[in-house]
């Protein structure tokens, strides 16, 4: 019997390996425009696909980003400036894609542009702390997609949307979290409705990467402000140690993210490149070995691992 189970599950396997590996031709042919190319993810994934002979749209926020990767990549490569939470940014860059493509089409769309927002604790937030993260990360995101699908379709191409593991899971207070689960719904209902279009969507979830620890000085400084703004009674309530610990915790799950940035941008690329793409891309050994299992798990035990190290507030612990 078990013998037989094995056989059956070997036998998934290779036919799993044999149909992924299938690449598409002619990638020279083909146009991707990626979001978010100053630094992290999409900056590394705009070199990988130079590199491939393939014709990217790499659109920064920042002048000095642009010009940066210019100089590290072929000719083959164009940048453009985008800013995804600004509508007439996106408008504008619409109008550079369509004239850079013409009859063509856009071939791959890459949603990667995003920023961390406040990461303080809900306690110490505002409704104008979620709405810049929301604003970049998902509504950004949407506009962008929407924008660019009469070109998306004319290609029959794919749209990778980047998420994160903590799409499935809250592990972060504040508009980051919510953000990615908004990008997750988003993603599979827009791929249901555009499958009869022959445009494929694709779900990007990350573990713990360093993509940019230089980030990580800022975040943890509007913390910090944020607790020096809070009422003397709240501060009451919640104890210096719990800032201490907080800020703590920030630092081992950034520190202790993996620096193989290529196991990200690999899943993008075979979503662009692969005959039959995932629906879902999961990187890291984190994400796939801990955080996507724990997300069945019952709630209790879930809350109990992913809270055991969380700072308690002074009026709990009396």
């Amino acid at each position: 019997m078990w013998l037989l189970v094995s056989l059956l599950l070997g036998l998934l396997l290779i036919y799993r390996w044999y149909r992924q590996s299938h690449r598409l031709e002619n990638l020279s042919d083909k146009y991707v425009l990626i979001t978010g190319c100053d630094t992290g993810f999409g900056n590394v994934l705009a070199k990988q696909l130079d590199k491939r002979g393939m014709k990217v749209l790499a659109a920064c926020l920042t002048e000095t980003g642009a010009e940066d990767l210019k100089r590290e990549t072929s000719s083959r490569l164009q940048t453009i400036t985008l800013d995804v939470s600004d509508s007439k940014s996106v408008s504008s860059a619409a109008q550079w894609v369509s004239r850079v493509v013409g009859d063509r089409g856009l071939w791959g769309l890459v949603n990667n542009a995003g920023i961390p927002g406040e990461m303080a604790p809900f306690g110490w937030l505002k409704k104008d702390d979620f709405l810049k993260v929301m604003d970049v990360n998902l509504l950004g995101m949407i506009d962008v997609t929407l924008t660019f699908l009469p070109l998306l379709r004319k290609a029959q191409g794919r749209i990778v949307n980047v998420s994160s593991i903590v799409g499935r899971l809250p592990l972060i207070p504040g508009g980051y979290n919510i953000s990615k689960y908004g990008v997750e719904v988003f993603s599979d209902n827009l791929r249901r409705e555009l499958n009869d279009f022959g445009v494929k969507v694709s779900i990007v979830e990350p573990g713990a990467f360093k993509t940019n620890t230089a980030m990580l000085p800022i975040v943890k400084k509007s913390v910090e402000d944020k607790w020096k703004m809070l009422p003397a009674e709240t501060k009451q309530i919640y104890g210096e140690q719990y800032l201490k610990t907080y800020l703590n915790n920030m630092d081992l799950q950034v520190l202790t993210g993996s620096s193989r940035i290529y196991l990200v941008t690999n899943c993008m690329e075979h979503a662009l490149t692969a005959r039959y793409p995932w629906t879902r891309y999961s990187a890291g050994l984190d994400a796939k070995l801990y955080f996507i299992p724990l997300s069945y798990f019952p709630t209790f035990i879930t809350d109990y691992l992913l809270s055991r190290n969380a700072p308690k507030p002074v009026q709990a612990m009396q």
